[in-house]
């Protein structure tokens, strides 16, 4: 007879999803995607912010930034991700990762810290979402998601946009 016993990934030893955000439409959809995969995969959703340091940016910030300024950018920031969470955990009350994700805020270039954090956290899977500029300022530039891809180390999934209801 077989064993109907279901396995529980949650003590599998896999990591968790983590998806990172900059509180935009797109972020949404990285978050709802991140999530429902956290739910049927049975592991922890890490939801990850991070505050662009502007003493690491040349020019205009760099002189007028101080650590009060940054200070505050990251309290803001902070409450910015605490009501983006909330608000998802509201319109989505039956997807459980939502309901008690971990939350990480951390400062810093953006591309650099997110693959450090997902290394660090042993992420399975990365999520986030991305504009998708094309053009000039695209190649001039890249896109944060873009340069992700191209140096993390573990599965990347792109989100464009909200899913149609």
């Amino acid at each position: 007879m077989a064993d109907n016993k279901q396995c529980d990934t949650r003590s599998s030893g896999r990591g968790p999803i983590l998806v990172a955000v900059d509180f935009s439409a797109h972020s949404e959809a990285a978050l709802m995607l991140a999530s429902e995969l956290a739910d049927g995969l049975g592991v922890r959703l890490v939801v990850l912010h991070v505050v662009h340091d502007p003493l690491n940016m040349p020019g205009y910030y760099a002189r007028m930034a101080r650590k009060k300024t940054l200070t505050r950018m990251e309290d803001i920031a902070g409450e910015m991700l605490d009501a983006f969470v909330a608000e998802a955990k509201k319109k989505h009350p039956q997807r459980q990762a939502l309901q008690k994700p971990e939350l990480l805020l951390v400062k810093g270039i953006p591309v650099t810290r997110i693959v450090q954090v997902a290394q660090k956290q042993k992420a399975s899977m990365l999520v986030m979402g991305s504009k998708g500029i094309t053009g000039l300022r695209h190649l001039l530039l890249g896109s944060v998601a873009e340069q992700v891809v191209s140096l993390a180390r573990l599965p990347v999934t792109i989100v464009k946009d909200l899913p149609k209801s």
